[in-house]
């Protein structure tokens, strides 16, 4: 049989087994082991599949993910996103909405330690819903805007899924971590933009809070001079050379729990359950990198990233129509899977041909890590979502998918920056040293 073909029946077969709900890990892993012993031998297939497992489990790129996720369980654990929404409130609440746009500017300073974007949207849920559900502001406007800010916590970074697409495509981590800087302050912007104008159009939506002094803001803001200090210290350290991502993640959670004892905000509970949380979450994604690592070898016996990528480089459109019609082929699949199954099926399919149009892999990146972002919030996988409904029981998980359309569309928009300005995200990686 060609294959071609059984490359193209192992792919409806994963699609079919994600949506049964296996693990995803687990998932592709036997795909690729039983593909490509069908094409290979048997023999070959056990090789292929011990090697990859090894060599992922005993890899070093590997142990940034669970530094940089101890890193964010610390942090959440030390009180840290309190604070930041405290700080954002002080800032910003005076305005028409100001609760929401707090919310928004407290995810993206607690995405720059946290890595994760349902830690984020869980920890900023907890804080900024009680607060919001006080002052009567629309449900769908509070709910929506926290599952979609906390979709920050992936691209501003550090991010776990910049890792592995750094690991899974060969690019540089600290590279990556950099490039997500700029589009994702950006996209904060953007989502701050977003509640202005629901609020403009629809008054009665959040009412207008009160005025904090002078004294006020700067005690919330001396208060998250720490938090700022230690994500100043790990960016700049990966900008400069001065330490590799392991080297960065392991500073930042050392930092973290320097920052927590200090205070004495970080009780013995609270840091076993950071280190049961980074362990969960560390499992997990190593578990997918090795299974789509053997998924990945099968594809590529069955040369059909080879075919793809001659096709592509074929058609008589231009490079960024074609990125424009694989946004859009990604933004369906998310409505449909699971954000970290799509990327790591697609990737060792998509990535040669994208290289092909002689686009840059760090830009692709963050391209990959914007539509994975909608993934997270789209009907009906969005995760982020029922995240938040599991904390707001009583708002319907409808009302919360209703709030977030709004926030999709300052996605998009990000999207659209970024193939036509590349230089948003390619800028500062072009600085770095490593």
């Amino acid at each position: 049989m060609n294959p071609l073909v059984i490359g193209t029946i192992g792919i409806v077969i994963l699609v079919v087994i994600f949506l049964l709900r296996m693990p995803v890990g687990f998932a592709m892993a036997i795909v690729g082991f039983i593909g490509f012993s069908f094409l290979v031998s048997p023999q070959a297939g056990l090789s292929i599949l011990a090697r990859d497992i090894f060599h992922i489990f005993s890899s070093y790129a590997l142990t940034v993910i669970p530094m940089f996720v101890f890193m964010g369980s610390i942090a959440a654990a030390s009180g840290m996103s309190r604070r930041l929404y405290d700080a954002s409130h002080a800032l910003l609440g005076r305005l028409r909405g100001g609760l929401a746009m707090s919310t928004v500017a407290a995810c993206a300073s607690f995405a720059a330690i946290c890595g994760s974007t349902t830690a984020t949207a869980a920890a900023m849920g907890r804080v900024s819903l009680p607060e919001m559900k006080r002052y009567n502001y629309d449900d769908s406007l509070a709910t929506g805007c926290v599952a979609a800010a906390g979709s920050l916590g992936i691209l501003i970074p550090p991010s776990t899924i910049f890792i592995i697409y750094g690991i899974m495509t060969e690019q540089s981590i600290g590279k990556l971590f950099v490039a997500g800087v700029f589009p994702g302050l950006i996209l904060a912007g953007l989502f701050i933009m977003t509640v202005s104008l629901i609020c403009i159009r629809n008054p009665s939506f959040a009412p207008v809070g009160a005025m904090a002094n002078w004294r006020e803001r700067a005690g919330v803001i001396v208060g998250i001079i720490e938090t700022v200090v230690l994500f100043v210290f790990v960016i700049t350290g990966l900008f400069l050379g001065w330490f590799s991502p392991t080297q960065a993640g392991g500073a930042g959670a050392a930092g973290a729990l320097l920052i927590g004892l200090v205070r004495r905000q970080l009780n013995w509970q609270g840091f076993v359950n950071a280190i049961k949380d980074a362990l969960r979450i560390t499992c997990m994604v190593m578990v997918i990198v090795a299974g789509a690592t053997v998924f990945g070898h099968f594809i590529a016996v069955t040369k059909i990233p080879l075919v793809l990528s001659e096709w592509v480089v074929s058609l008589p459109l231009s490079p960024m129509v074609i990125m424009g019609v694989i946004v859009l082929v990604y933004l369906l699949g998310g409505c449909f899977m699971d954000a970290l199954a799509l990327i790591t099926l697609t990737i060792p399919i998509v990535y040669p041909a994208v290289m092909a149009l002689g686009l840059a892999p760090i830009w692709f990146g963050v391209i990959i890590v914007l539509v994975t972002e909608m993934g997270v919030i789209t009907p009906p996988v969005g995760v982020n979502v029922y995240v938040i409904n599991g904390i707001a029981e009583d708002v319907p998980l409808e009302t919360i998918f209703k709030g977030i359309f709004p926030f999709l569309g300052a996605l998009v928009l990000m999207i659209g920056i970024l193939l036509a300005f590349p230089q948003v995200a390619t800028f500062l990686p072009g600085l770095t040293t490593r």
